[in-house]
């Protein structure tokens, strides 16, 4: 299942507008914060979805039962464009576990390249909920490969994609090449992408506007 929270009127638009911005986005501050807040928004967005369970607590003046979540997910994210994001996702699960993947791109010529899996960390993921986390969803091929290499942690009850902008090619990538109990969260799509993989309109690359520019 795939949800284009960005479709319905809300503040999150507001977020992805500054970050697309070209004058706005030059601020690497403010362009990691609005990062962050997306990752918010879908975090609370595809918390309905976990699992809860019901806990009586103790108040100053009586108990009340309340549905509270069963178990943390892991939040997993390929480095380093993933942080800002992660972060967003990790201000509401306050107490989940994080794995972090690092990938690149191995050039065969100017558009060819492979995804190439450097460094993986990651907790036990069998049978808990995987929330991965990548802002630009360009080809999907990024995520699919990240997923396989988590797979030696383990096989999840449950995976969540959160993204700020997917191109439509990498959403029916994903959809054809993750396992059937996935669910996508994505901020914005847009329908294009360049011989080099960035998405268009987009909004740059987002590594480099969190982080600076890499040699």
């Amino acid at each position: 299942m795939i949800h284009r929270i960005g479709d319905k009127n809300s503040i999150l638009n507001k977020f992805i507008y500054e970050m697309r911005d070209v004058d706005i986005q030059r601020e690497p501050m403010r362009f990691r914060r609005n990062m962050e807040r997306v990752g918010e928004v879908l975090a609370y967005e595809l918390s309905q979805k976990l699992k809860y369970v019901i806990e009586k607590i103790e108040t100053p003046l009586g108990e009340k039962e309340m549905h509270i979540l069963h178990e943390e997910p892991i939040i997993a994210s390929i480095l380093r464009a993933g942080l800002p994001l992660h972060q967003g996702v990790l201000n509401y699960f306050d107490q989940a576990e994080s794995a972090f993947i690092s990938a690149y791109r191995k050039h065969k010529n100017n558009e060819e390249y492979d995804i190439l899996i450097e460094y993986l960390a990651s907790p036990n993921i069998d049978k808990r909920d995987l929330i991965l986390c990548d802002p630009m969803l360009a080809t999907g091929r990024s995520m699919v490969n990240a997923y396989k290499a988590l797979l030696l942690y383990g096989k999840p009850r449950m995976v969540h994609i959160v993204s700020a902008i997917a191109s439509e090619e990498a959403l029916a990538y994903v959809k054809k090449n993750m396992p059937a109990n996935t669910e996508i969260w994505v901020a914005a799509v847009d329908s294009e992408i360049t011989a080099q993989s960035y998405i268009v309109p987009g909004l740059g690359d987002a590594g480099d506007l969190a982080f600076g520019e890499k040699i």
